[in-house]
């Protein structure tokens, strides 16, 4: 019951700076109870006394308002993206306090390498950050599933059965122990696919409504479903592949083993081929927007392309699940300007059973920020529900 009570009173404060007595009212709990646990939330590092509550109309002199402890525990997120790694620190207030984003081709490498390159950049995150994490989340394109965060496949990685875990923790204590210590390799780590840790930042952070389908590119093509504000992740935990959603039954062969795939029209090889541009080096999403923004007639077309395919897979997920939004997110966001005119065509046309109205296509703000912030954002959010897992209120 208290470790409940801890969470709630926590919960409320997350909300905004907060009295005593504002909390009490608010959780129903007395005024004794709640400055009980908001001693032992002080202690934990996890809130912190911010001066006098703004004026409530009360007779009498205004409490202490009570605050999320901007130097308590972190949120630690990283990325293995096909082209690049990424790794940020949040803090309890969601508050982005370092970034780090290293551009490297990481198709057919050995996980190890892989692992090794980015436990340097967790550290270095780390150590800019002036926190110390909670906990750990990682971002990958790919299918996740089973105990211990295995990647289960990412086909544009090369990757198989990696449990992803147990592959980073050596890296981090051969990256240590450096300014941090040797504790990155002792936090607990998650994983989980970037597009799903996209759609919770979009739904979090972005201003997502209750029920959306966020939709993210990077080299491949990925979905989360957002209902009533939670991930739907489906039996096995793979819901969302919509890269291989079949837009053309008859279409090119996939990676998969199908045909037609959503993947062979909108993924990153598929458009820069279609705009000529195949074998081209360097950020695909940035060539292309260049194309395009200069007005290249073969780029245009084929985001056009890219987008009447988006557009018809979209439609087809939003006649089954009806939700409120259709999101681009990751690389889309930035070639949304060529995308949403087809796109809105196509839903247009064959949407047709339910009201539907284009301003309900939507682009996320988080652009391709989305998955990293995420990944970091759903440590803090897993302090804020539980803050017994840090040895708050473990002395009551």
């Amino acid at each position: 019951m208290r470790r409940a009570n801890l969470a709630l009173v926590l919960g409320t404060i997350a909300s905004g700076p907060r009295s005593r007595a504002e909390v009490a009212a608010g959780t129903g709990l007395t005024r004794a109870a709640v400055s009980s646990l908001a001693e032992q939330l002080i202690a934990a590092g996890l809130v912190v006394e911010e001066g006098p509550a703004a004026p409530s109309g009360k007779v009498g002199r205004p409490g202490t308002a009570l605050g999320l402890n901007p130097a308590g525990p972190g949120g630690l997120g990283a990325e293995i993206g096909v082209r690049h790694l990424g790794a940020c620190v949040v803090d309890l207030r969601g508050e982005v306090r370092a970034w780090r984003r290293r551009e490297v081709s990481n198709h057919g490498r050995e996980p190890a390498a892989v692992m090794a390159e980015l436990a340097h950049l967790l550290h270095e995150a780390v150590a800019a950050s002036g926190l110390r994490p909670a906990g750990l989340t990682l971002a990958v394109p790919g299918l996740v599933g089973g105990s211990g965060g295995v990647l289960r496949r990412a086909a544009n990685l090369g990757w198989r059965d990696i449990p992803l875990a147990a592959a980073l923790r050596p890296a981090l204590r051969a990256a240590g122990p450096g300014p941090v210590g040797d504790g990155l390799a002792e936090l607990p780590i998650e994983a989980d696919n970037e597009a799903n840790l996209g759609g919770l930042a979009e739904r979090w952070l972005g201003e997502g409504p209750e029920d959306f389908l966020y939709v993210s590119a990077e080299a491949g093509v990925g979905a989360a479903i957002v209902v009533g504000g939670r991930l739907l992740r489906g039996a096995g935990g793979y819901a969302g592949e919509f890269g291989h959603v079949p837009v053309h039954p008859d279409g090119p062969a996939c990676a998969c083993g199908a045909r037609g795939c959503l993947e062979q029209y909108a993924g990153e090889a598929a458009v820069l081929r279609a705009a000529g541009l195949t074998g081209a080096r360097g950020d695909w999403v940035t060539l292309l927007a260049d194309r395009a923004g200069a007005g290249d007639t073969a780029a245009l077309a084929a985001l056009a392309g890219a987008g009447a395919a988006l557009g018809t897979a979209a439609a087809g997920a939003v006649n089954l699940l009806d939700p409120t939004e259709v999101v681009l997110g990751g690389g889309y966001a930035r070639l949304a300007p060529w995308l949403l005119p087809a796109m809105r065509a196509e839903l247009t046309a064959r949407v047709a059973v339910r009201p539907w109205s284009g301003d309900r296509l939507t682009v996320s703000r988080l652009g391709r920020r989305g998955p990293l912030l995420g990944a970091a954002a759903r440590v803090v959010r897993a302090v804020l529900a539980d803050p017994g897992t840090l040895g708050a209120g473990t002395g009551a």
